[in-house]
């Protein structure tokens, strides 16, 4: 029986900043995930697992968002 994950989409910060903890692990630090390249975060994101957001519908806010919840999630993992 597989676990059902559901689709995510941008206003799902936690979902994303997960799934991106997941992929990069402490290679990326709080200093360089907020160095990250807005441009950069955005592929990323499309191009995470069950990610079903549209390109067109991203803005900035969303990849504020995205990015302090990545931190956050770093942070967690840190103790």
């Amino acid at each position: 029986m597989s676990h059902y994950e559901p689709p995510i989409h941008w206003s799902d910060y936690e979902d994303i900043a997960l799934k991106l903890y997941e992929k990069f692990g402490d290679d990326f630090g709080e200093g360089k995930i907020y160095r990250v390249r807005f441009t950069d975060l955005l592929d990323w994101v499309l191009q995470l697992p069950g990610f079903e957001g549209k390109r067109e519908d991203c803005n900035e806010g969303h990849l504020e968002m995205i990015q302090s919840s990545w931190v956050y999630e770093w942070r967690d993992n840190q103790k």
